[in-house]
């Protein structure tokens, strides 16, 4: 099964009857099934991990580190089925000149590679909206650029629904002010995934996020004037 670090039909069959019994016996009775499968997710993250470090400086130290825990945290929450119905991981870039992440969630019906900045603490934010403001140029030659579009169609993530305090209402960029998030993310069909160029398809997606991310680092990195903070 690890020979070829793809993502298999018995994966996605696991995931669609897990998603019919989510419940503690099912899952105990059907763990090695689980485990198995899980050393497949294990060996494609590898792979992908493996194609992003000849791109890019990643922290994560191995695909099996990079996956999160099948395992619902349902405390406070009002579904208290106690397992997720898909596959996922996260990278993390290394050193604080290589800001923002990668993610990747494999979920029949529902599987998405991404990145970006999920939950910015309220200085990036602050940092990001003035250099915005100050000039959107570099920003929206990046979101507007073809591979972007052609990978990604738009910036997405939450926003505010109006421009934020301090910034004019009437501002030149006052769409972008408006995000809380910042999120870059492709959506793959059943049949995208389980096919052999999916592990490339992942990784090309991974690459066509770095404009945006070199672009976000150097505002997160650098004052105004291009020395370090």
């Amino acid at each position: 099964m690890t020979n070829n670090p793809k993502i298999h039909t018995s994966g996605f069959e696991f995931l669609q009857t897990l998603k019919k019994n989510n419940n503690r016996e099912w899952f105990n009775d059907n763990k090695t099934v689980y485990q198995q499968e899980l050393v497949s997710v294990e060996a494609f993250a590898d792979a992908l991990l493996a194609l992003l470090n000849s791109h890019d400086v990643i922290e994560t130290p191995s695909g099996k580190q990079s996956l999160l825990r099948i395992y619902r945290d349902t405390r406070f929450s009002k579904d208290k089925t106690p397992y997720k119905t898909h596959w996922s991981g996260g990278f993390r870039r290394a050193a604080k000149y290589r800001r923002g992440g990668y993610y990747f969630q494999l979920e029949p019906g529902n599987t998405f590679v991404g990145g970006g900045f999920w939950a910015p603490v309220a200085d990036d934010v602050k940092r990001i909206r003035e250099d915005i403001a100050f000039d959107p140029t570099p920003l929206r030659k990046i979101l507007s650029a073809k591979p972007f579009v052609s990978t990604f169609k738009t910036l997405q993530g939450e926003q505010l629904k109006k421009t934020p305090r301090g910034f004019d209402a009437d501002h030149e960029a006052a769409d972008l002010l408006r995000y809380k998030q910042y999120l870059l993310i492709r959506n793959f069909s059943d049949e995208e995934v389980l096919s052999d160029n999916f592990l490339k398809e992942a990784d090309k997606t991974f690459r066509a996020m770095r404009p945006f991310l070199d672009y976000m680092s150097d505002v997160l990195s650098t004052d105004p004037n291009g020395l370090d903070v």
